[in-house]
């Protein structure tokens, strides 16, 4: 028999996305820094290619190690959020992987219809909605029966409510 859970509500997962998306600059800018100074690079062109393979796999690594320790991350924590599998435990490392690598496929879609839009229109401006991208994500949760992300159907994962139940002392 496969536990119950609660899915946390979209808003608490897109304020638990804002707040991930701040800590992620950290990640984003120290690997950045790093590979420029390891690389000597002068400018963002130079192995741009390889730059984004290098924030990709850092990314996964900071993700990959916070749900396979704790089953989340500071902002999970923050927001009661917990990464699960079917029964309830911390997902396999194979299983975390797949749900990393499946999350970017709706997102990058996204980003290349805004790349076709900008140079159809002419307007540099149109590739000011590449910030929307991230949230194509959530279009998923409104058809599942549980909310659940698309991500997280195909990889056995769910998003849980981690609030601490609050136990009431009888008076005396």
């Amino acid at each position: 028999m496969t536990p119950t859970f609660t899915t946390p509500g979209r808003w608490r997962r897109f304020a638990c996305m804002m707040y991930e998306s701040i800590l992620l600059f950290g990640v984003i800018f120290t690997t950045g820094y790093l590979f420029d100074t390891l690389t000597q690079s002068r400018s963002g062109l130079d192995l741009r290619h390889v730059r984004q393979v290098v924030l990709f796999i850092a990314l996964g690594i900071y993700f990959v190690l916070c749900w396979r320790k704790v089953g989340q991350t500071l902002p999970m924590k923050t927001w009661h959020m917990r990464l699960v599998d079917e029964q309830g435990q911390i997902p396999a490392l194979r299983t975390l992987l797949l749900r990393y690598i499946l999350l970017w496929p709706l997102p990058l879609l996204g980003a290349l219809l805004v790349q076709l839009l900008s140079g159809y229109t002419g307007y540099a401006s149109t590739d000011l909605l590449i910030v929307f991208t991230p949230f194509l994500n959530f279009i998923w949760t409104w058809f599942d029966k549980d909310q659940q992300f698309l991500h997280d159907r195909l990889s056995k994962t769910r998003l849980i409510d981690a609030r601490p139940t609050r136990v009431t002392s009888a008076a005396t």
